[in-house]
């Protein structure tokens, strides 16, 4: 008998994790067959409304009966001068939209449909504000995200970028786009500079007898290899590469921080927010929170966040892919900023 509980409660199992896979496998097969839906979803939320509630929460808690009518009645006050203001067409709205940055710029999908929705009722009135963070990454994918910023710049919206912690490399390529910057005390800004590098296992297939062939059309085609021999003149040409983003780099940075002056601070170099104002790479000393503060109590402030639906077979199919990527992503992120320790 216990024999056969033991192998019953095997077959239930077995039984259970069949149905699961099967139950997979007929939503797979269905979401197929229907028309693809690649357009995310756009949430926004009155900031505004989120700082009033947090008060009056907190007035509940802490404030007497009388100090709460009192509160109430001044709140509904305000309420009544806000909605006759709100009928006057001059009153600004600031659009808060978050960058959060890797290696490989990955909100720069996000920061692209926002940017859009944005600019389609922005008036020259309005603000833009991005809270931006980021350690950079690739210069291709952080040139295509400095490009969503200056297409607000060129519709001719004031843009306003915080950063509470860093925005180096890439991430300043960004920044400097803003008509302002506003930076925290000890957040870092700068890296203005190039870096690449990657192991060569020449000699170590060299020892083990392994050949490792390429074929290139074009002198330089290919310079430094993983695998393969690398010689003067291939150090020489990805150097020349560097140097030649280097001064690309430099030359985006002049044309929106005039003020700046570039080679004093393109060494590569990060500094700390007194600091980097001090270098002319910010404009003021103050926390994107401090900021928000003080607008909510003059504008009506919007945060919107743009997120990409996917279908399900794509959830499932490229679930262990974006975990093995992530962690990859994770470990190249903190080698990359290990110098920001």
């Amino acid at each position: 008998m216990e024999w056969f509980d033991q192998y019953f409660f095997f077959l239930a199992k077995a039984v259970t994790v069949l149905v699961v896979v099967l139950l997979i496998v007929l939503a797979i097969a269905a979401s197929k067959g229907r028309p693809r839906r690649s357009e995310g979803t756009l949430s926004v939320v009155r900031v505004n409304d989120r700082f009033s509630r947090m008060a009056e929460r907190l007035g509940q808690a802490v404030l007497s009966k009388s100090a709460r009518k009192a509160q109430d009645k001044q709140r509904k006050q305000d309420a009544k001068a806000k909605a006759k203001a709100a009928d006057n067409d001059a009153k600004g709205r600031v659009f808060v939209l978050n960058f959060h940055g890797d290696i490989k710029a990955s909100a720069l999908e996000n920061l692209r449909h926002e940017v859009t929705a944005v600019l389609d009722i922005a008036r020259s009135q309005d603000e833009i504000l991005v809270r931006l963070e980021s350690g950079g990454g690739m210069v291709h994918a952080y040139g295509l995200a400095a490009s969503q910023l200056v297409r607000i710049r060129d519709a001719g919206i004031p843009l306003t970028i915080t950063v509470d912690k860093v925005a180096a490399s890439g991430g300043y390529m960004m920044a400097c786009i803003a008509d302002r910057i506003l930076v925290a005390p000890f957040a870092m800004l700068g890296s203005i500079g190039v870096v690449a590098q990657l192991p060569n296992f020449h000699r170590l297939l060299k020892k083990h007898q392994v050949d490792f062939e390429m074929l290139t059309a074009g002198e330089y085609k290919r310079t430094l290899t993983l695998f393969g021999e690398n010689t003067d003149k291939d150090r020489e040409k990805f150097q020349e590469d560097l140097e030649n983003i280097h001064q690309l780099f430099k030359r985006f940075v002049a044309q929106y921080r005039p003020a700046l002056d570039v080679e004093s601070v393109a060494t590569g170099e990060v500094w700390f927010g007194t600091e980097a104002l001090d270098k002319q790479l910010a404009d003021e000393v103050k926390t994107s929170d401090q900021y928000l503060s003080e607008r909510v109590r003059e504008a009506d402030v919007f945060e919107l966040n743009y997120q990409q639906r996917k279908r399900l077979q794509d959830r499932l199919s490229g679930g262990m892919a974006q975990a093995v990527d992530r962690l990859l992503l994770t470990w190249v992120s903190r080698f990359h900023n290990q110098r920001f320790w």
